[in-house]
């Protein structure tokens, strides 16, 4: 069997991949090894920079999302008990966020590469890639993929990192003190926009994904389970970090979803070797505080289409050695913004008056100087 691009990973980055690829005439086949009931329902990240959206439109997938995706000219960071809204529209006019779920961005791409006759494997246990250096090739079940280009799309867990030699790769990492408690509730949202809230008791997030669900993030600590946040304690909590301004009242409804997120950071240089290239997690994880995950695959896979396109037409690979010097680019930048937010917003336990003190002395410099505002929404929204 042979194809001219192997995808490892039905994610968001595989699956783009396989048809910005397909769209340019490209062949590709996706493996993944969980099952497709998995993959669509896999809640991950829901806020899409101005540059994913205008993607998933130009790609033709953008229809659903325009049509129930929830635009955002705007956030709020609430703390010191006022609310202070960094307004897009004013800061960076034309430029938007749209909150939209990961698992629904999932979704259309796999309606639109089984519409279209893509070959998407599910349950595809124990890939292995071989000859990255020569002629590359996975393996599968007893069958053989022989392809020009393997795309590793498989996330930090995947055997696509691992399969790079000893020694290759620098890698750059660092944990979080604390985690994110996330969960999601079917009651309408109690602010049309994300609210991101530093209190002394820790941060929290209001969020999120339709006009009936919310979606909420609490900071917890770092060895936090979900059986020790019962429901009663999860909305007590939520309401002592978010109802600290004037008149605003948090409403509850049924939580249907929980679930534990380490906060960590890290980058693998170079996102490359031999025919091997790396797309999203499975080259960089940034905490979700700048909601950058998700945006920085889709824009490791823009990158890596225009390369393989001119490889494909003209044999010319200079895009494709280029290609991690000019995602990386991007990447350290994503997460300088998330390690910023997370510094900004949330407590640490090192933390003594003076720390606390500077945090709270520079929200007031973001929140008061125009051309600090400016530096955090054009961060947000992601730049061109």
């Amino acid at each position: 069997m042979r194809t001219q691009v192997g995808i490892i990973g039905a994610g968001p980055a595989g699956l783009l991949l396989s048809h910005l690829l397909h769209l340019r005439g490209i062949s590709s086949v996706v493996l993944e090894k969980r099952g497709r009931e998995y993959v669509e329902r896999r809640v991950r990240a829901g806020v899409l920079e101005q540059g994913t959206v205008d993607t998933l439109v130009e790609a033709g997938v953008g229809a659903r999302l325009l049509r129930e995706g929830l635009p955002h000219r705007g956030i709020e960071l609430r703390y010191g008990g006022q609310g202070h809204r960094i307004a897009f529209e004013k800061l960076v006019p034309g430029r938007s966020i749209t909150v939209y779920g990961q698992q629904e961005v999932v979704k259309d791409l796999i309606a639109a590469r089984l519409e279209a006759g893509g070959d998407v494997r599910f349950e595809i246990e124990d890939v292995a890639v071989h000859s990255l250096e020569a002629e590359p090739y996975l393996t599968f079940g007893g069958e053989r993929l022989d392809c020009d280009v393997i795309a590793g799309c498989d996330g930090f867990h995947g055997v696509s990192r691992p399969s790079i030699p000893p020694g290759v790769l620098r890698l750059f990492e660092r944990d979080y003190p604390f985690a994110w408690l996330g969960i999601l509730a079917r009651v309408a949202p109690s602010s049309e926009e994300l609210i991101y809230a530093r209190t002394e008791r820790g941060f929290a997030l209001h969020s999120m994904r339709s006009p009936t669900v919310s979606r909420f993030y609490l900071q917890v600590p770092p060895d936090a389970t979900v059986a020790e946040w019962p429901d009663e304690r999860i909305w007590d909590e939520l309401k002592a970090r978010l109802e600290t301004v004037p008149g605003f009242v948090l409403d509850t409804g049924e939580i249907f979803d929980k679930g534990v997120t380490p906060m960590r950071a890290f980058v693998a240089e170079p996102m490359q070797y031999g025919r091997l290239y790396l797309a999203g997690d499975a080259a960089h994880i940034v905490p979700p505080t700048g909601a950058k995950g998700l945006n920085l695959a889709v824009a490791d896979v823009r990158v890596l289409t225009e390369a393989l396109d001119r490889f494909f037409a003209t044999g010319s690979a200079d895009l494709l050695d280029a290609y991690s010097e000019s995602c990386l680019k991007r990447v350290w930048r994503a997460q300088h913004f998330s390690w910023w937010m997370t510094t900004l917003l949330h407590t640490f336990d090192s933390d003594d008056d003076y720390g606390r003190r500077l945090q709270l002395s520079y929200l007031d410099y973001v929140t008061s100087s125009e051309s600090a505002a400016t530096t955090l929404a054009e961060n947000y929204v992601g730049l061109p």
